[in-house]
């Protein structure tokens, strides 16, 4: 049953009349209000009055994370600060960080959707909540913080970090709910198992995760090793955060809040949209928020839409979960490789742990691709024969699906850093020149 069948499950064709209505109202808003915006559409030579029809958000201009980092910190805020009661941000890593301004209208709207996200992974107010997303700038720990808070559960903000101590608290205070990210989950399960806590035996049933792109095994690996419904949380900080797109019981696709974003996917290449079902690359425009719309953002992420009928009763449009990133992509022997691709491909051998990482350098002309994963206790155990063997499979089994050359190391235990936020994934070595 969704939180608000008002909106989610809407018929499709009063969904996209009303996404028509709030589109036009938000190209005006921009346009009055953001230098930024009204250059670009006077430019693109589109006026609000041109979006009659859905397909019509084709004809706006794209936002790039570069135009925000052009226009740090307050370039694309569209209300004055005095109306401004949060501010969130990225970590900057790669650059001026990504600010995220919002009006007491918007953190109500972020907070419905994180509601949603909660109601729709079978959270109940009844339920007590480790919240152990980082708290602070990032958006993850006070998104899921107000959205447990709203829908009444006990929120026991942990933050990230000091594993041990989670699970301590986990036993301590009965939580049934864990939100953080997925690999963080794993992280928690390995712990317990050292420290021989059986988590199956606590209270807890369900996780809510997002904040980095994880592929099905990843989900059946933690359902296995912690005991409960892995769940999903997507979103972005350009976007306001997560609760953008979740997943239901039926945990076949991503439901999107239209009623707040409105998602298209184009060709990466062209730019041009592509029909329902296809994949690409994900653009959304936000709908309703005030003090910072973005106008078909392009999120780099890869993945499909499609509609369908849901045993849930929504009738959001549903997109998959992220195949990958076009900015994480890489070509080996003339072959695009993304991360999840090999992370799909380790968890089918029995023999290694979900703990990974990819190390790309350069051999002679050429890139090579190392992959360096974790082997169970009983790996090592069995001495470097077996060892040797497990590499062989490895390299033969990623041959054989995706058809490249790469080199597998298994490494000591506990070598790969273990992660209380987002995972690194890929380790480039190669000279900045080739990169």
């Amino acid at each position: 049953m969704p939180w608000n069948d008002k909106y989610e499950c809407m018929p499709v064709k009063q969904i996209q009349q009303f996404q028509v209505e709030k589109l036009q109202e938000t190209v005006q808003w921009v346009i009055k209000r953001v230098p930024f915006y009204k250059q670009k559409f006077k430019e693109a030579g589109v006026k609000a009055t041109d979006i009659k029809g859905i397909e019509d958000v084709a004809k706006l201009p794209f936002t790039e994370k570069n135009d925000l980092r052009d226009n740090y910190p307050f370039g694309l805020c569209a209300v004055p600060l005095k109306e401004v009661v949060r501010i969130h941000a990225s970590s900057g890593t790669t650059g001026k960080p990504i600010t995220g301004p919002y009006t007491a209208d918007d953190l109500a709207q972020w907070t419905e959707c994180m509601v949603r996200n909660f109601y729709a992974a079978g959270v109940r107010p009844e339920h007590v909540v480790q919240n152990a997303y980082g708290h602070g700038l990032f958006t993850g720990g006070l998104g899921f913080h107000q959205g447990a808070t709203a829908l009444g559960c006990t929120v026991v903000p942990t933050s990230a970090g000091l594993t041990e101590r989670q699970i301590t608290l986990m036993q301590d205070f009965g939580a049934q709910v864990l939100c953080c990210t997925p690999s963080y989950a794993l992280t928690i399960a390995e712990r317990a198992e050292e420290l021989k806590v059986d988590i199956k035996s606590l209270p807890l049933s369900i996780g809510i995760f997002g904040a980095e792109p994880w592929t099905v095994g990843m989900r059946e690996e933690i359902e296995a090793r912690m005991g409960i419904k892995a769940m999903e949380a997507y979103g972005l900080t350009e976007l306001g955060g997560p609760g953008v797109g979740f997943d239901c019981e039926a945990q076949s696709g991503i439901h999107i809040n239209e009623d707040h974003y409105l998602a298209e996917v184009v060709d990466p290449v062209t730019l041009e949209p592509v029909p329902l079902g296809e994949k690409g690359e994900l653009i959304f425009t936000s709908l309703q928020r005030r003090a910072m719309p973005m106008i078909r953002y392009r999120t780099k992420d890869i993945t499909r839409l499609y509609r369908e009928k849901c045993v849930c009763g929504r009738t959001f449009v549903k997109m998959d979960k992220i195949f990958g990133r076009t900015d994480d992509m890489l070509i080996i022997s003339g072959v695009n490789v993304f991360p999840s691709q090999i992370e799909s491909l380790l968890l089918d051998i029995e023999e290694v742990t979900p703990q990974y990482r990819l190390v790309v350098r350069k051999k002679g002309y050429l890139d090579q691709l190392v992959v360096q994963v974790e082997g169970k206790p009983e790996v090592y155990e069995a001495g470097d024969r077996k060892k040797f063997e497990v590499e062989a499979k490895i390299m033969a089994h990623i041959r054989g699906h995706m058809g490249i050359s790469v080199e597998a190391n298994l490494v000591d235990p506990k070598f790969i850093a273990r992660s209380e936020g987002k995972a690194l994934r890929v380790v480039d070595e190669r000279p900045k020149q080739f990169r």
